[in-house]
């Protein structure tokens, strides 16, 4: 009798390709990455959404996507008619990838009938890809990580 032990990895089978494609569209159309947000932002003109920040006024001050709405979560059923428009889709974010914080703020803006996108990695990595963040005191920007964003080329190719 021979035994065949199974790696951790393929223990569970893989999707089919159709089921990995159809899983992997459909985490595009709920999610955006930071690079792709940056990058919709600097383009100039109208980026087709509005970036919320759903953290505290604390956290806000402390550092912020430039041009983002602030709207902590909690606030987001009574004030969000006041600061968003329903025609126009709504990318979310929190501190980062610890927190779920962005993925609550979306729930409750989709709930409300709002098209709406999390960002991943949230304001941390905004920070940590160099991208120019704002405070209370005014525009920052830190040296890009190189474990998140290519320290000579414009993107990651991705």
């Amino acid at each position: 009798m021979t035994t065949t032990t199974v790696n951790p990895v393929l223990r569970v089978a893989p999707a089919t390709p159709a089921e990995a494609a159809a899983h992997f569209r459909a985490s595009l159309a709920f999610h955006a990455d930071v690079s792709d947000v940056a990058a919709a932002l600097s383009a100039g003109g109208d980026p087709g959404f509005v970036v919320l920040d759903s953290r505290s006024t604390e956290s806000w001050d402390q550092g912020h996507i430039p041009g983002a709405v602030h709207l902590p979560t909690a606030l987001i059923p009574e004030q969000a008619g006041q600061l968003l428009d329903k025609s126009v889709p709504v990318v979310t974010y929190c501190w980062g990838p610890g927190c779920n914080g962005a993925t609550r703020a979306a729930l409750a803006l989709a709930e409300l009938g709002y098209q709406v996108k999390e960002m991943l990695g949230g304001f941390e990595y905004w920070v940590r890809e160099g991208f120019e963040f704002e405070t209370w005191q005014g525009s920052e920007r830190r040296a890009s990580d190189p474990l998140t964003a290519p320290m000579d080329a414009e993107d990651c190719g991705c």
